[in-house]
């Protein structure tokens, strides 16, 4: 199977690190060239202009979901046009009380060529197949929604 890799790089920006008053700031490199700022959520502490872990799981989800449609899609032959999707990551306490992203909801939006139709069941079934058999998805276990508009 594949192996998948980024590189992080954290430095210390303060002279001592103490709770609560250093910088979570950090980058991520995917595929040796392309770099992410990355910080905490706003709600804890980090930079909103900076991108932060759980946006970061919401758009590996999201995107892993788009692909396998995608691929199933063109398998049944579902002339695709475009792909939309707000995917929203939801923060609280788990089971064991602990905080996690307790839920990932995906609100995929998608069109076809002109006078491809496809009724709503349908589209429903190829979403569900879609969430599935998505790696991410299957990562996460029951945490994701998939609202088809």
């Amino acid at each position: 199977m594949s192996n998948l890799a980024i590189d992080l790089h954290w430095h210390r920006q303060e002279a001592t690190l103490e709770p609560g008053k250093y910088s979570a700031e950090h980058t991520v490199r995917y595929s040796s060239s392309y770099e992410v700022q990355v910080d905490a959520a706003p709600d804890w502490g980090g930079k909103p202009e900076n991108t932060n872990p759980e946006q970061a799981l919401a758009s590996a989800l999201s995107s892993c979901h788009m692909m396998t449609f995608l691929a199933l899609s063109a398998k049944a032959g579902w002339p695709v046009a475009s792909y939309h999707d707000h995917a929203e990551a939801h923060l609280g306490k788990n089971a064991k009380g602990q905080m996690s992203v307790t839920r990932i909801d995906l609100h995929p939006v998608v069109q076809f060529d002109t006078g491809f139709q496809i009724d709503a069941d349908a589209l429903a079934q190829m979403q569900d197949r879609a969430h599935r058999y998505c790696f991410i998805a299957n990562t996460l276990a029951d945490s994701v929604e998939v609202n088809i508009l």
